[in-house]
Order: structure tokens, then sequence, then C-alpha cells
């Protein structure tokens, strides 16, 4: 493989007759984003969307993850710091690559093996073909650690089944890869050992055409089995649940099912809710509501309006408090403030959706993107 020109190669790209693949090389930090592999990202992918040799883009990872998420803990120094801005940037960034990603022209496959999270769902949701696999492990996380499910998963995420992506926004649920093919946040499913064949497959075609791409694909493909216990087979519940109002709606829908008939699934459900940050799920429910009516482009300005109210912390500082006790003291013991849903006014939600009082602060600019295919159109 050609190593980057970036800080300890931190993006590997291997240049194929027709196509590129891209590996994230972060394997001992499961190949969270750092603000390096971000600016690099987004360089590959505008030098590919220009260079006519390119065909393709397949994008992996290097070790048991995809991407587990951003490098939040660099933006967490940054806030404690006193320079909310700079992690802000680093958010400006990551979301406009999210928008390229979105919007491509070309094919990306992208092989979601291992764990895939917050920001990993970002490099790869986005993007045409995602293939799980038997070791995928899927999960946006963020209302654990004070955040909200960002990188334009108001979009994707509000567009599953029904309400699971109410559901799976909120309770931060992991999904196996079965789980990830049925709800379609991955468009196939590959058994591990037959990735390297696959990929010679699609090198072999030299094809830019998603329906070659796609043929190719499906025919080292098979539907996998859910396992009995999956939370799909259960949106019924999760319709009926996740499809209220407010946050304090879902609890007591819930509480109410469980009262007339034990279920430890719920039960669980319930009290990941109850253990996330009050305000992110209350600033996470409305952001999906609203994505529900928004392209990508719109749900991504509207998503860094919201995280830089975040990494502000003028209403509540949960994010460094979130990532202080899951990721750095980790004593899983969050000091949520406010503590508790009826302490948060629709004054208070409303301030994360409202433009940064801020004269040096610019809403985030997406780039034109001319010559969209006919499928990036319809997310706009």
């Amino acid at each position: 493989m050609a190593s980057t020109n970036g800080e300890t190669d931190q993006v590997l790209v291997e240049q194929r007759s027709c196509g590129r693949i891209f590996m994230l090389n972060r394997p001992k930090q499961l190949n969270a984003l750092s603000n390096v592999m971000v600016s690099r990202l987004l360089e590959l992918f505008l030098a590919c969307r220009e260079d006519s040799s390119v065909k393709f883009i397949i994008v992996k990872g290097k070790g048991r993850a995809f991407c587990a998420g951003g490098d939040v803990a660099a933006v967490v120094r940054d806030i404690k710091q006193g320079n909310w801005k700079l992690g802000a940037e680093y958010f400006r960034k990551e979301f406009t690559m999210n928008y390229v990603i979105a919007t491509y022209r070309k094919p990306q496959v992208s092989i979601l093996s291992g764990i895939v999270m917050g920001g990993g769902a970002g490099v790869s949701v986005h993007g045409r073909f995602r293939i799980a696999t038997e070791n995928s492990l899927f999960a946006m996380p963020e209302t654990a650690l004070g955040l909200f499910p960002d990188i334009g998963a108001s979009y994707f995420l509000s567009r599953l089944p029904g309400f699971f992506g109410e559901f799976v926004g909120l309770t931060g649920a992991r999904l196996d890869g079965a789980e990830m093919l049925a709800c379609g946040l991955a468009t196939h499913f590959v058994e591990s050992e037959r990735l390297p064949l696959l990929e010679e497959a699609l090198v072999k075609a030299n094809s830019s055409d998603p329906v070659v791409i796609s043929t190719i694909i499906e025919e080292f493909s098979h539907a996998p089995n859910l396992k009995r216990n999956s939370a799909y087979h259960r949106l019924d519940v999760i319709n009926k649940c996740f499809s209220r109002r407010t946050i304090e709606d879902i609890i007591a829908a819930l509480e109410k099912v469980v009262a007339d008939k034990k279920d430890d699934w719920i039960s669980s459900t319930i009290q990941s809710l109850k253990k996330a940050s009050p305000i992110s799920l209350k600033i996470s429910l409305r952001s999906i509501r609203e994505g529900r009516l928004q392209g990508i482009g719109k749900c991504l300005i509207r998503e860094f309006r919201m995280v830089c109210h975040v990494m502000r912390g003028e209403v509540s500082k949960d994010f460094v408090e979130g990532c202080r006790a899951i990721l750095f003291d980790k004593d899983r013991n969050p000091k949520w403030e406010p503590s508790k849903l009826e302490l948060i006014s629709d004054e208070m939600v409303d301030r994360y959706f409202s433009k940064v009082d801020d004269g040096d602060w610019e809403d985030l600019k997406l780039p034109i993107n001319s010559n969209l295919p006919a499928y990036a159109i319809a997310k706009l």
C-alpha cells in the first residue's frame, strides 16, 4: 500500500487500475477519526472526484474496527482549554466530508467489518454501498456521552423503517450485521472471509456503473437470519412507543407496556434512556424529527449549529462530563446537569437550534457539487 503524506500514515491509499482503496489506519484507537484523518479523507475524496481514471472508491478499516467514531477526546481537550472554536472546526471539516460523500458521483463501497460508531457511520452510511459482515457492530452512542447523533444522522436515522431510527439514536442500541441489513443501514451482507475475493472482482470489473457494482456485490452476498432476540423483531412496540411526541411520553409508553407484561428487553431499553443525558435526549429527538423533513445538506447545517452550542456549553456541559465518565475516568457515572428531563424547558432546547450568537462565527457552508447523480439529488 502506498502511504500518505499525512501524520503517521493514518489513512493508507491503495491505487488499483480503476479504483482507490482508502484504509483507515489507527487500529489501536479503533480507527477513531483524528483531525488529520478527516483532513486527509476530505482531500482524497475531492481529488478522486475530479480524476477521470478513478471509477469507484472502497473504504475500509485496519484491525478489528471499521471506525469507532470521531476523536472526541481531542475536542474535549480544546473545550477545557477554553477554545470551543478549535473543537468546532473539527466538526466543520467532518460535516463537509459527510456532505461530499453523500453527494458523490462515483460509487463508494464501504466494508463495515468490526465496530462502526458515530463518525464511522458518517464516513460510510452516506455512501452508495455499505457491506456488513458477521463481525459488524453498529451504534450511535452519543446520548450516553452528552452529545447527539450528528454527522448527518438526523437524515439517515429518520429514514429507517418506522421509528427504528429514534430507537437507535436515543438508546445507543447496538446492532449486528444482520440487523444493519434488515433496517437499511447496510445494503449488503458478505461473510468476512469472502471480502478479498469481492475486492478483486470489483477491481477486475473496471466499472463505475452502480448496477454492475451492485450485481458483483450481490454475487458474494446473502441474507443472514436475524437473531431471535433482535430489536428488529420488536418493531411493533418500537413504533408504538418511539413515535410519541416527547421523551417523557416515550418512556411512559415503554413503562406502560412493561407494567402490563414483564419484558427484559423493554426494561433494559428504559434503563438506557434513563442513564443518558437528559438534554441530549431532548435535542436528539427533535433533531431526528426535523431530519424527516430535511435533505442531507439542511440536516448537516442544523447539526453544526447544535454541535457548536454543545461545544460552548452555555445551556449544559454534559458533553465534557459524559466524556469524563465514559472515556477518561471510566467510572461510567456521569453527573448530568440538568439532571432530570422535567428541568429542561422548551427554551433551553430551542437554543441548540438557533444561530450561534458570535460575530466572528459562521454557519456551515457546504460545497456546491454539480453533475450529481439522481440518487444524490434526491438527498438534497
